[in-house]
């Protein structure tokens, strides 16, 4: 029970993407700081595009959720009148 168990950082990435997406999603830790709240929006897509939407990322340099958080901005800009 000496052993401790070594866990990834949260911005580890592979050597290569194939392993990179295959593997399973890390869970967000809970709780923290409401300032840095988040809203979670789940969708669905074929597991070949979201293959391709992890190896673009990897390709980038990015986590998945800041591409396509920054992707989102683009489309959707914030338009006169919105609340934060």
């Amino acid at each position: 029970m000496t052993e401790r168990f070594h866990k990834r950082a949260f911005t580890a990435r592979p050597a290569d993407p194939e392993s990179w997406v295959k593997a399973p999603d890390p869970r967000a830790a809970r709780g923290g700081d409401a300032a840095n709240f988040t809203a979670r929006i789940t969708i669905d897509v074929t597991p070949d595009m979201r293959g391709q939407i992890k190896i673009a990322a990897f390709q980038r340099g990015v986590t998945v959720a800041d591409m396509l958080r920054e992707l989102l901005a683009r489309e959707f800009p914030p338009t006169e009148g919105d609340t934060p």
